[in-house]
């Protein structure tokens, strides 16, 4: 996954610097306030059951866009896109880990750190010799 940002204009979400869309930015925000609910884990049947209500519409919040502010909104999201498009770039990107032996997602302060090496390959590669 590629993120492109503009240091000048920098959103104060970080679910918008990291997707694409408005839906997926909305639908990951929902994924990490479910995470935040069960205490920050979710087994493989949680997540699977988010991802069915999700795809079935029947996942209903409060969205802090302007023009929705105050009122509750069913949100619908197919099932695949959300493994493809906002679970496994998320994983990928290390903001959510999986456990292969509990079978669990969690979040994950690994995004940070992979952050943190990639502004060290930087000044690496600004010292270098020409």
């Amino acid at each position: 996954m590629v993120i492109l940002f503009d240091k000048f204009n920098l959103p104060k979400n970080i679910f918008e610097i990291i997707f694409a869309t408005k839906q997926q930015r909305i639908v990951a925000e929902l994924l990490i306030k479910e995470f935040k609910e069960k205490g920050g884990e979710l087994g493989k049947s949680e997540m699977s059951l988010f991802a069915t209500q999700l795809h079935e519409g029947n996942v209903i919040t409060e969205l802090a866009e302007p023009e929705y502010k105050g009122k509750k909104v069913k949100i619908s999201y197919n099932k695949r896109q959300f493994y493809d498009r906002i679970l496994t770039p998320m994983k990928s990107m290390g903001i959510i880990e999986y456990d292969l032996y509990k079978k669990t997602y969690k979040l994950s302060d690994s995004f940070n750190k992979e952050l943190i090496r990639i502004g060290i390959m930087w000044l690496r590669e600004m010292r270098k010799k020409p």
